[in-house]
């Protein structure tokens, strides 16, 4: 991340703290203000793009995005682990039958 990119980040971050709108006016002064050289595009780049959102829940579900295909896999390995639940049944009746036809000593007895 470039240092125009954070500093704009930063400057959302602190006008949503106090609960100010986030507009490219109120980026750029905040920029200014901390003496950062930014391109004068990107404090726009920022305000549109959080236009409309809440900060907030961005915030909160910073990590949700990766959740997301984690949750729509778990029925999927439910599945897996039930179907392993039920091979080693039969491997136990194969046992079973295999043993069966032991007739008691082994090759090194």
């Amino acid at each position: 991340m470039s240092k125009s990119e954070l500093a704009c980040v930063y400057a959302a971050l602190i006008l949503h703290d106090d609960d100010v709108a986030v507009t490219a006016d109120k980026i750029s002064k905040l920029i200014s203000a901390a003496k950062i050289d930014v391109e004068a595009y990107w404090p726009a780049l920022f305000a549109k793009a959080l236009e409309g959102r809440s900060i907030g829940d961005l915030i909160a579900n910073v990590g949700a995005a990766g959740a997301a295909p984690a949750a729509a896999a778990a029925p999927a390995a439910a599945a897996k682990t039930e179907a392993k639940k039920e091979e080693p049944k039969k491997e136990e009746k194969k046992k079973e039958e295999s043993e069966e036809g032991d007739m008691g000593f082994g090759l090194f007895d």
